[in-house]
């Protein structure tokens, strides 16, 4: 399972590599590490991953859940590629799939998480709940590197449907606090009707 998310959000990176290195004053783009399952039959535990070792201040650019603040996410090239890099994944599977848990050394990262919607996309399941696509959508910032890949912003969009969503619910009166409405001659002393008549 691992090895299958971290690879499935490897060949999403070589795609926005594709995309995003090309563009004028882009540099350089952020790149997952693959990782291998090997079998080791004579040893207690026989199935390992392997990976290439990274040297150098480990950092997380993004957590599972979105909450975490860090700074060095949002102020740091790497940082700001990463989440344009969600945000790129997250508008090429129209909402459907997030490479989140983004951490590495410099632009090279590894043990990234997958969340998909519940029901997955194209056949895949991620490792991390779908609620972090709607924390993700709510919380992300577009950045420079988000406007130079034409990105649409995740904010107005968000703001639109809870916008919507509010303006329905106050256009739908609750039933229990309705009230009759009756010519004033004939109106009762009572002007509240209770739901139950």
């Amino acid at each position: 399972q691992e090895c299958h998310v971290q690879n499935t959000a490897r060949e999403y990176a070589k795609l926005y590599a594709a995309e995003a290195e090309p563009l004028e004053g882009f540099g350089e783009v952020p790149e997952i590490i693959p990782i291998f399952l090997i079998h080791r039959p004579a040893n207690n535990i026989p199935y390992a991953t392997v990976e290439e070792e990274l040297v150098g201040e480990f950092v997380k650019y993004s957590v599972k859940d979105g909450k975490e603040v860090n700074f060095l996410r949002r102020d740091s090239e790497a940082g700001q590629k990463c989440c344009t890099f969600q945000h790129w994944v997250y508008e090429k599977t129209n909402g459907n799939l997030l490479v989140t848990d983004l951490q590495g050394v410099g632009m090279k990262l590894t043990d990234v998480g997958i969340a998909t919607l519940a029901k997955g996309y194209k056949g895949f399941k991620g490792n991390c709940s779908f609620s972090f696509i709607e924390q993700f959508r709510a919380l992300h910032q577009c950045n420079e590197y988000c406007e130079m890949l034409g990105l649409k912003s995740l904010r107005t969009t968000h703001q639109k449907q809870r916008k919507t969503i509010s303006t329905k619910s106050k256009n739908l009166p609750n039933s229990s606090t309705v009230k009759k409405m009756v010519p004033k001659k004939a109106r009762e002393p009572r002007d509240f009707i209770s739901s139950e008549h």
